[in-house]
């Protein structure tokens, strides 16, 4: 980059992901001395990406343009440009002209969550076990504060998970609060507590659940100040550090201090899962209702989840509906 002139009009751009491990003589004045973050888009700006993309295509007057970007946080442009593609694919294998809303949404969760594998065979004891699984995460979206609505249940596997409860955020969310992290972990939990009330003891279906609500936990009282340690960021012991060839790992905090971070994490946890036994334990009815549904149809909606157990089909959810 050096020897041009200063009247030569040459721009040198380049790009990285690692931003944070370039040499510094790259960044020095003179050099790549300024740095443009691309962030990935927002709501408004998928939904925009989206039209872009979907204009190539003949949509149905199904088909919502800006439901597809709220269930698609986090994903990039490539991502829509292929979700659209996905979508015409979906029409094309149903001999449709039109793609219609139904072919999005498998394509959202074929991007999301893999292939559906709807000619697996499951027994009748393991689709069950699913179903009941699955009901005690989808039940929890109506009976817990400040968390989004629920988008789908299915027992349908994809990729490996056996069954899958995805919410729908209705914004794109910048933080959360402690509130919020903690109806997170409580909902993982539901389906670890309902195989629990069904059958009297749980299965290794629900480690994905406990791996996702352990490390909520953890990272609320080590980065989040969200415990009784309070205002301080204690690190991860097992983070790893790149040391030349070698790979090694580091903790900020002693022994003492460690002992302490678990015991707030277990504190958490503790009290979530009780929760989530009392909700459940209480709505036990509106439990086996809905997994039975979802043995009879395998997937269903929100309004779908709504219709069958009597909440509101409009509006905020109603968190003091009785069985």
């Amino acid at each position: 980059m050096d020897g041009f002139e200063t009247t030569s009009g040459v721009i040198v751009i380049a790009a990285t992901n690692r931003a944070d491990v370039l040499d510094p003589a790259l960044l020095r004045p003179g050099r790549f001395d300024r740095q443009v973050a691309i962030t990935l888009p927002d709501i408004q700006e998928r939904e925009d990406i989206l039209k872009i993309h979907a204009a190539k295509v003949k949509l149905d007057g199904s088909v919502d343009l800006r439901r597809i970007a709220r269930a698609t946080p986090g994903a990039s442009g490539a991502d829509l440009a292929n979700l659209v593609n996905e979508a015409a694919l979906f029409a094309t294998r149903a001999k449709r002209k039109n793609v219609i809303m139904e072919d999005f949404e498998q394509a959202r969760d074929k991007m999301v969550l893999g292939v559906a594998k709807k000619s697996h065979v499951m027994k009748d004891e393991d689709k069950r076990m699913t179903a009941y699984h699955e009901a005690g995460h989808a039940l929890l979206y109506y009976y817990l504060p400040d968390i989004d609505p629920l988008y789908k249940v299915t027992i349908i596997p994809h990729g490996n998970a056996g069954g899958v409860t995805m919410g729908l955020p209705e914004n794109d969310v910048n933080y959360y609060k402690k509130s919020t992290l903690l109806s997170h972990i409580t909902m993982a939990m539901g389906g670890y507590v309902a195989e629990e009330i069904i059958n009297g003891q749980t299965s290794t279906g629900p480690s994905s659940d406990i791996k996702q609500g352990t490390e909520i936990a953890r990272r609320m009282v080590t980065e989040w100040g969200m415990s009784d340690l309070g205002f301080i960021s204690l690190g991860s012991e097992d983070e790893p550090l790149f040391l030349g060839r070698e790979i090694a790992t580091h903790k900020d905090f002693s022994e003492y201090t460690a002992e302490k971070i678990d015991k707030e994490v277990q504190k958490i946890l503790a009290g979530c899962l009780a929760e989530a036994r009392r909700i459940l334990k209480e709505h036990k009815n509106q439990l086996d209702k809905l997994a039975e549904e979802l043995i009879a149809k395998e997937t269903l909606d929100d309004s779908d989840v709504r219709a069958l157990l009597g909440f509101e089909a409009i509006g905020p959810k109603n968190t003091d509906l009785t069985d």
